[in-house]
């Protein structure tokens, strides 16, 4: 999996998440807590491809400056630090992102279930069967 398929899959997720929570019926939010469940698990497993692509791509960029930084003289820790950031810009927005979508789906999760509790005591309280 390479980092431009991570961020597609992301993309969808994204737009997935960002629908509003419809709270009329209690089916719909049953269904949408089990998908929302169903996307942490991905996300979670991209957040890791995307921090594996991410550590990957450091460790070739550190290891071509330190070629280019014995050839040339001596450069600071912080500015090599600075600089592997920097090539790996669209790995470190694939890791934020999948960061948060992650905490976006447990967020969301918790809302539902707060709902679907809402709508199973008032349904108690109404007396419609043993819930």
């Amino acid at each position: 999996m390479n980092i431009q398929e991570i961020t597609n899959e992301l993309q969808a997720y994204q737009n997935e998440l960002e629908k509003l929570i419809e709270t009329d019926d209690i089916n719909i939010l049953v269904e949408r807590l089990a998908n929302t469940a169903s996307y942490h698990a991905r996300v979670g497993y991209l957040l890791a491809e995307a921090k594996m692509l991410l550590r990957q791509k450091k460790s070739d960029e550190i290891a071509n400056m330190v070629r280019v930084i014995a050839k040339e003289g001596h450069l600071s820790g912080k500015a090599r630090n600075a600089l592997v950031d920097s090539i790996a810009i669209v790995e470190n927005h694939a890791v934020d992102w999948a960061d948060r979508l992650n905490s976006m789906c447990v967020h969301q999760i918790d809302v539902m279930r707060t709902l679907i509790s809402k709508e199973k005591e008032e349904m108690r309280v109404q007396g419609y069967g043993d819930y």
